[in-house]
């Protein structure tokens, strides 16, 4: 009777652990014999530091490690030489396959182009904050005489106006031109001498002036309590004052 002859049950037993055993070698030779010959299960490559390295030099370095490489990104550093790599993925170290990419960032030659953020109307503070967030470089900051006390009334570079939106490269040196909160008019203090607080007070805002200190004192011999007894900066024929100025006042008791 042949093995293969199925007339009885007994032989078809033997069949189905016959089909049985020929599919675990198929499965055990298809994972641990045909996958690694065909993939080199098992054979890794440890990644080289190519950070600070020239791109045009990483081909053949690679080459020699069966390696390659992908430049995914760049970005603009004063410091640092042109076409330098500056960060890799996977890290120097790292086991990896043969052939494997290697992401590099690179240094670019020229800094970008971006556009000029408005700074007009921001104080000064936070013009500088913006600045910064831009890569862009706090130059001089020039105040001028404006009621905006610290508010930004022009943005320069190289000496010359630059609108919001224009072109920049980054890395560029941006110079303000701040408001120091007092006006270029000039006129003669005003005397405030035995007027009441409140009037000396109403005065000073309509000229455009700003209260300083209020300060009391002891009302003298034919001094009226309540009123001024003492200014500063004095009135006199010659004393002049700006829009904007401080004026602090002696009040009677």
């Amino acid at each position: 009777m042949s093995f293969f002859s199925s007339d009885s049950p007994l032989d078809v037993v033997k069949h189905l652990v016959l089909i049985a055993i020929v599919g675990i070698l198929l499965v055990l030779g298809f994972f641990y014999v045909y996958l690694p010959m065909s993939t080199h299960h098992g054979e890794t490559i440890t990644v080289p530091k190519v950070t600070g390295m020239n791109v045009a030099d990483l081909e053949n370095y690679l080459d020699e490690r069966n390696l390659a490489y992908f430049v995914d990104d760049s970005s603009y550093n004063p410091s640092v030489r042109p076409f330098t790599v500056l960060v890799q993925d996977p890290a120097p170290g790292e086991k990896v396959k043969e052939g494997r990419k290697i992401y590099v960032q690179v240094s670019m030659k020229n800094p970008p182009v971006i556009k000029m953020p408005k700074l007009i109307g921001n104080s000064s503070k936070a013009a500088t904050l913006i600045l910064k967030s831009y890569d862009l470089v706090v130059g001089q900051i020039q105040l001028v005489p404006d009621l905006a006390t610290g508010q930004v009334l022009k943005q320069l570079v190289n000496g010359k106006e630059i609108a919001a939106g224009a072109p920049i490269t980054k890395g560029a040196t941006v110079d303000l031109v701040v408001g120091d909160g007092q006006g270029n008019q000039t006129f003669a203090v005003p005397n405030l001498i035995n007027m009441p607080q409140d009037e000396a007070l109403l005065l000073l805002s309509g000229q455009g002036l700003q209260k300083g200190e209020v300060f009391e004192q002891p009302a003298e011999e034919g001094q009226t309590a309540g009123t001024v007894v003492r200014q500063r900066p004095v009135a006199g024929p010659d004393a002049t004052i700006r829009t904007g100025q401080l004026v602090d006042i002696w009040v009677a008791k």
